[in-house]
């Protein structure tokens, strides 16, 4: 299997999608248990949800799902929120807490050591490929991580997930202009809620990659799946009357930072 999918654009802006995969090669599904195999944490349709919304954004896709490996996780294991309930490179558990393996099936440190080299890595270097090829051409790159979650889980948040969150590592992964693009349009959104740098803060895509002074940004958009699916459990079906609602802040979310992409790209010639 391919573990990424690539489509090349001119745009300064690079949509990354590392959880809507659901392949999960059958060596490691043998080992997934019932609950495993529901595949619950997908972030579920959100490539379909951006389709065509900046159609000269370059995008880069895993195809495998997050129970292989975790695209968004530091590859070395280090917890993103320290103190905090979450899961790890390789889940243990699911969102709720609950186990995804049969028991002694866990995967090991040589299981994940081998994850990180055939399927975290390669993400990586197909997604750096593209950070650096699209620096080239503009002189800048953003770099628009795209995630959804469930908008009730306790296990990691107390309450409702508001239906926009901006993450920006409390504004050290981008320049202030671009996470206003994102965080303005999301606030102004009639009959959504919204939060910038909340319980999700970026991951470690937008931690990793977002170094603006080098021209490189980074920006991830966590929303709650309520916001485009016709329910959070399963089929996960995705909500066409939903999505085209929600379909129009994303767009000028997406171009709002486009154009702030452009501003930079200017002002550093």
């Amino acid at each position: 299997m391919s573990v990424f999918e690539i489509s090349q654009g001119t745009s300064p802006v690079i949509l990354a999608f590392p959880h809507t995969g659901t392949e999960v090669p059958q060596d490691i599904w043998n080992r997934l248990n019932d609950n495993g195999r529901i595949l619950a944490d997908t972030d579920w349709h959100i490539h379909d949800l951006y389709a065509g919304l900046l159609p000269q954004a370059t995008t880069v896709r895993a195809t495998f799902h997050r129970y292989v490996i975790d695209a968004n996780r530091d590859p070395d294991g280090t917890s993103l929120y320290p103190g905090q309930n979450t899961t790890g490179l390789v889940p243990e558990t699911d969102f709720d807490g609950k186990p995804i393996w049969k028991e002694g099936e866990a995967p090991s440190q040589a299981d994940i050591a081998d994850r990180v080299k055939n399927f975290h890595a390669p993400y990586h270097a197909a997604l750096l490929a593209e950070v650096e090829r699209v620096k080239a051409l503009h002189g800048v790159a953003v770099v628009y991580d795209c995630h959804s979650i469930r908008s009730l889980i306790p296990f990691l948040f107390e309450g409702r997930l508001p239906d926009f969150n901006t993450g920006t590592d409390m504004g050290r992964t981008c320049d202030p202009a671009i996470e206003a693009a994102a965080a303005d349009v999301a606030a102004a959104a009639e009959g959504y809620k919204a939060v910038v740098n909340g319980r999700f803060k970026g991951g470690w895509t937008t931690r990793h990659y977002g170094r603006p002074q080098t021209g490189v940004h980074a920006i991830q958009m966590e929303l709650a799946q309520i916001s485009h699916l016709a329910t959070e459990a399963p089929p996960f079906a995705y909500d066409e009357r939903k999505a085209e609602r929600l379909r129009i802040h994303l767009k000028h979310i997406l171009t709002g930072i486009e154009a702030v992409a452009n501003q930079l790209k200017t002002k550093g010639e």
